[in-house]
């Protein structure tokens, strides 16, 4: 799909904090304002993703992943690595 520019203005202080968490998390503002009106999007559809989440494996996989991001162990990969030339 397509994606369109749009403008939103905020707080000072929101914008810093949002930046300062998108670069942490290595994502983007964008992408942080994607995901939760997705998010929103799919609760007010009745998709919540909640099965997924709920799912012990699936659970303990974005623990170790968040830990191993946390604590500096990640290993990361270039796009041929993982996917091929």
């Amino acid at each position: 799909m397509p994606k369109t520019r749009i403008n939103i203005s905020l707080d000072q202080d929101l914008a810093d904090f949002a930046k300062i968490f998108a670069t942490e998390n290595r994502t983007s503002v964008a992408d942080i304002v994607t995901q939760y009106l997705l998010t929103l999007k799919r609760k007010i559809e009745g998709k919540e993703i909640e099965k997924i989440l709920s799912e012990p494996a699936f659970h303990a996989a974005m623990e170790e992943a968040q830990a191993k991001l946390r604590n500096g162990t990640a290993e990361w990969h270039s796009y041929d690595d993982v996917f091929g030339d």
